[in-house]
């Protein structure tokens, strides 16, 4: 298991319109990236469990390819801007996944 503060460059997540959240996790390298993704260390399950919402409600859960990216849309508990809000932007909602470990698998010699 890694740390994914370790692994990525940028964790990030804000309003896909007044509804959803979208997360972005950006991976430092493509060595690291094609590794988070052979192992399908992130998905819509990881999300789901990580943000204590149903897996339903996760409506993406995509690697992208050009970017290194892994990328999560999912439907926003309370809507955007209505009462007991506390996050407009959506932009303070990441701190779930600073604490999460992934699998990395069998490390080569190379790898620490």
């Amino acid at each position: 298991m890694k740390s994914l503060v370790d692994l990525a460059q940028v964790i990030r997540t804000k309003n896909a319109g007044p509804f959803e959240l979208t997360i972005d996790i950006i991976f430092k390298d493509r060595e690291t990236y094609e590794r988070i993704k052979k192992n399908n260390s992130l998905n819509a399950s990881v999300i789901a469990k990580l943000y204590g919402v149903p897996e339903e409600d996760i409506l993406s859960a995509i690697y992208f390819d050009p970017a290194c990216a892994f990328k999560a849309t999912m439907k926003r508990q309370i809507p955007c801007g209505a009462f007991g809000e506390r996050d407009i932007y959506g932009a303070q909602q990441h701190a779930p996944l600073l604490g999460l470990l992934v699998e990395w698998g069998d490390c080569d010699a190379a790898d620490p």
